[in-house]
């Protein structure tokens, strides 16, 4: 039987062995990693299991199934360019393939060229969070694709400007009648957003973590594994938690003091407040999803900072209050690293897409 639970014997190491306040005023540092003692397997994956969640395999729900037509559909629409005002710009501009679904910028650029708000976010396993975009904008990513065809990713005008383009290119009507049989009129940008969710439904990226929270032990390697250790007695898991190892709150980036000041941003976002006005939604953004973390730099909603090593230490100073030795920090990345999974096939590739030739 354990003594106490991993929460309070964090607790009792950080109150023992380091003062709350140091000299100086500085943070106080703990190296977890060369403290901890040694546990057995069964106690890690027990803890494990009650925080985190192996990956279904797809996304789908019953209000959003990934048939095979509106998969396919969704996948040639997601890689064509020719719907947007200047013909430059498909969803897979801010979500290549070669760089885990991101555009390694850190903001995305749009039709002409327009700089967007916001860093964008890995679209692997991202249907699974509970609301899509840094601020919670959309419920889900059907409706994040619908809106992209009027903001200034695509920039129509309107919806109908965006479905004329969609009607002009042969081939595409008939494949709409394909994915939605049952309805008289299905070139819409309703059908346009559920055909492009369908298809990123599909784009589940399992990892070892995953094999390890299935039951085998040995498919995370033993510094992987505590680092896991590391990563939960910490605090992180707070936050990063469930399936996607976040993605499922909002919280405030910012608890133990400005953002900005470790980040360096240049420019100060205030978060979810500027669509609720709610003063207590200042500075918050959801929590993002870890998995493929490894893969996706530049890190937080506005590319502020570049390296894994620093996310890692800025998360722990501004949300935490702690400065994180150089043991912990790489433990931490050693675990974050196991998280990394293989692209899906039909993502690595583009489809051929409706002939290019106009009505």
């Amino acid at each position: 039987m354990r003594a106490m639970s991993r929460m309070s014997r964090h607790s009792v190491l950080w109150g023992v062995l380091v003062p709350a306040t140091l000299i100086g005023g500085e943070r106080p540092q703990l190296t977890l990693a060369a403290n901890a003692p040694q546990e057995k397997d069964s106690e890690l994956l027990k803890d494990a299991r009650d925080t985190f969640e192996p990956l279904p395999k797809d996304m789908a729900t019953r209000e959003f199934p990934v048939s095979p037509e509106r998969v396919s559909l969704g996948r040639k629409l997601f890689f064509d360019p020719r719907i947007s005002v200047d013909g430059t710009v498909s969803c897979s501009r801010c979500h290549l393939s070669a760089l885990y679904a991101t555009d390694a910028l850190p903001k995305s650029h749009g039709a002409r060229d327009k700089m967007l708000p916001r860093n964008a976010n890995t679209l692997f396993n991202t249907a699974l969070q509970f609301k899509q975009h840094w601020r919670g904008d959309f419920e889900n990513v059907e409706a994040q694709a619908k809106h992209a065809l009027t903001g200034p990713g695509f920039g129509n005008p309107d919806f109908a400007a965006a479905m004329a383009r969609v009607n002009a290119i042969t081939g595409y009507p008939e494949l709409f009648k394909k994915a939605f049989p049952d309805e008289a009129d299905p070139v819409n940008a309703d059908n346009w957003g559920k055909a492009i969710g369908a298809f990123e439904r599909t784009l589940v990226t399992p990892s070892r973590f995953d094999e390890y929270l299935g039951g085998k032990a040995d498919a995370l390697t033993p510094a992987e594994r505590n680092g896991l250790r590391v990563f939960m007695d910490i605090g992180c898991a707070n936050c990063h938690s469930g399936v996607g190892i976040g993605g499922s709150k909002f919280r405030k980036f910012g608890v133990k003091e400005d953002y900005w000041k470790a980040t360096g941003s240049k420019e100060i976002d205030k978060g979810r407040f500027d669509l609720t006005k709610d003063a207590a939604d200042t500075y918050t953004f959801k929590v993002p999803g870890l998995r493929n973390v490894e893969m996706t730099a530049p890190y937080f909603h506005d590319g502020s900072v570049d390296a894994l090593p620093g996310a890692v230490r800025v998360m722990a100073r501004v949300q935490l209050g702690k400065t994180l030795s150089d043991e912990d920090t790489g433990a931490i990345i050693t675990f974050l690293k196991s998280l990394t999974g293989k692209p899906p096939a039909d993502f690595i590739t583009a489809p051929v897409l409706p002939p290019a030739g106009f009505k």
